[in-house]
């Protein structure tokens, strides 16, 4: 179905994810990027969704741009605190996943180690009647496809520079 993968193998739609475990009676739609930046790097990028959504800010972030710098301290984190403005965090493990939930909407972000680098792999459950389920995971697609291509770009671009506080030496 369109919409319903984006650079995900087969074997990444079929492994569990723990947004699975809260809204498994909807739709889901799966997508991976694979990203040249080790996973620690990855999952603190991932922990900057607490401030601004980096896709298409014009559309999802009311005009105003994403951070391009990393804040060190985002990677703290505690259950029910606020992603995206819309989403809130529901369970999460240091380095390796952050699921998140908006109603009848959720998401996992999971970091998995390749190689020298990471893949991220996401998923996202929308509950409801399918149609809308179908209509929502094509809104998904281009909004989510963005935000992995920017997060990857950034996570990538500061592991060529130089390190930085808070994550060790560049491997």
């Amino acid at each position: 179905m369109i919409g319903m993968v984006w650079g995900a193998t087969k074997a990444e739609c079929a492994d569990p994810l723990p947004c699975d475990d809260l809204r498994p009676d909807g739709l889901h739609a799966d997508r991976a990027i694979s990203i040249d930046a080790p996973p620690d790097l990855v999952y603190a990028w991932l922990c900057q969704l607490r401030v601004a959504p980096y896709s298409y800010d014009l559309l999802d972030h009311w005009g105003r741009p994403s951070p391009r710098h990393r804040d060190p301290r985002l990677v703290e984190l505690e259950v029910g605190q606020h992603f995206m403005a819309h989403f809130e965090l529901a369970s999460f493990a240091l380095n390796q996943h952050i699921t998140l939930v908006a109603g009848k909407i959720v998401v996992t972000y999971a970091v998995r180690p390749e190689g020298a680098g990471t893949r991220l792999v996401a998923r996202v459950w929308m509950s409801g009647p399918r149609i809308v389920g179908r209509l929502l995971a094509i809104g998904d697609l281009a909004m989510m496809r963005k935000q992995l291509l920017t997060l990857r770009g950034l996570a990538e671009a500061e592991h060529r520079a130089e390190p930085r506080a808070g994550l060790g030496p560049r491997r």
